[in-house]
């Protein structure tokens, strides 16, 4: 796309260059108002006929607000705090620390809670898309940085926010700057929406292969029998079945009460697995900062299975590499004794398993399984050579799969940071979209 004619310095080292008509104003001098924290009040409430409540929690990844966490706030607790079109919330402490969500075409009443920063743009100033648009840009992104590098605790509160200085074209440039972005971001978007949904199939025919290798095993013209087990159906017939503590033990390692405060751990966290990758990172840290669910020692070949909000899928099977790190209480560490860990790792990876497990664990918000309930779930149990056959099978047979899995994540990174940089550059003139029509 072309540039424009003409630029100038805007004198902020994280916005550079904008064109010579554009200016730079402080996010307070675009308000109707002065920021304003929300309502300090606990999410009980999901009755939809009183004001939805919004909350960090419900924003979603697609800039739109989420069904499943809806809450609510009684009339005279939500007085106050309500919410307008076109307003634009700041996220101000925590994970998400400034993170933005536009409230736009809601329909029913809302208001928000006091995590959130509400700024309701001046229409004559500043276009709501376009300073919406300007908070997705890396310039930011470099201005969160910044206030970050200036302080020890991850917190913007109103005092800074509203001194953010906003790159600021003329309202009809910024209502053609959003147009622009409407449009090329919704076919980004359509485009990752679309390999999203190929990662999903992939995972589904991952998943196939591995319940039929471990519930049926590698012969097709086997008799079969029905197991008795309601998760695994029927079996090959000369299998057997196990509960899983007849061939594993659980919890074997603890740390020590007595360990030196100054122990460097590598710590694993429910949040740091999936199903698919397994362990995919893990934090060090002091003995004295890691949090006090940092107990369960894990070894070579152990399987780790998450005990506490069982949804979220997190199981792996513990290599050389993780041998002696520290795992969460929020796992159940499975260590084989007659079962071979590569064919362990596939049972409880199975879907069928995993469904099992759901189906036990209590509790809605955070659904969780005693170990000693785990344990007693019965498993498909085939002769040792089987089950080694069995695990190379599925190894053999989902590589291509997770490879392939692996180069769509890439090139949907690599689509969002496009998705970025082109707001970046429509929001700070490197690109003139003046003349740019719909096609």
């Amino acid at each position: 796309m072309k540039k424009y004619e003409k630029y100038k310095d805007s004198g902020i080292e994280w916005i550079g260059e904008i064109p010579i008509s554009w200016e730079i104003a402080s996010l307070k001098y675009l308000l109707n108002s002065p920021l304003q924290y929300g309502a300090n009040e606990s999410a009980e409430l999901d009755d939809k006929t009183l004001p939805r409540y919004i909350r960090i929690t419900d924003f979603g990844d697609d800039g739109k607000l989420k069904d499943e966490t809806f809450k609510s706030l009684p009339l005279d607790k939500a007085e106050g705090y309500y919410l307008k079109n076109n307003d634009i919330l700041f996220a101000r402490s925590g994970a998400t620390v400034g993170k933005t969500f536009q409230f736009k075409n809601y329909n029913g009443v809302a208001c928000f809670a006091g995590y959130l920063i509400k700024a309701s743009p001046n229409k004559n100033k500043v276009s709501s898309d376009f300073l919406y648009y300007f908070t997705k840009s890396n310039s930011y992104t470099s201005w969160k940085d910044s206030i970050f590098n200036q302080a020890t605790i991850q917190n913007i509160g109103a005092d800074k926010y509203k001194e953010l200085k906003v790159v600021l074209p003329s309202l009809s440039e910024q209502t053609a700057i959003a147009s622009f972005l409407d449009h090329k971001t919704t076919q980004i978007d359509s485009l990752i929406e679309k390999k999203e949904q190929l990662i999903e199939k992939l995972k589904l025919q991952r998943q196939a292969i591995i319940n039929e290798a471990v519930t049926k095993g590698l012969n097709p013209n086997v008799p079969m029998k029905d197991s008795g087990i309601e998760w695994l159906g029927k079996i090959p017939e000369h299998w057997e079945t196990k509960k899983l503590k007849r061939v594993v033990t659980c919890n074997d390692e603890t740390l020590s009460e007595n360990i030196d405060d100054e122990q460097v751990i590598n710590y694993i966290e429910i949040g740091n697995v999936s199903l698919e990758k397994g362990i995919e990172q893990y934090e060090t840290l002091i003995f004295s900062e890691a949090p006090s669910r940092a107990r369960r020692i894990v070894r070579k070949n152990d399987v780790i299975i998450s005990t506490v909000r069982t949804y979220l899928k997190a199981i792996a099977q513990i290599d050389v590499i993780h041998d002696g790190f520290i795992a969460s209480t929020g796992f159940a560490v499975l260590r084989p004794k007659k079962v071979l860990s590569s064919f362990l790792g596939a049972v409880v990876c199975c879907e069928n398993f995993i469904d099992e497990v759901i189906s036990r664990s209590v509790g809605v918000s955070y659904p969780a399984i005693n170990a000693s309930d785990l344990i007693n779930i019965e498993i498909p149990f085939p002769s040792q050579k089987e089950q080694d056959d069995i695990a190379l099978f599925i190894e053999e047979n989902t590589k291509h799969i997770d490879i392939a899995i692996e180069k769509i994540i890439e090139s949907i990174e690599k689509l969002k940071l496009y998705r970025q940089s082109l707001i970046s550059e429509a929001v700070t003139g490197k690109i003139d979209v003046r003349g740019w029509s719909k096609p």
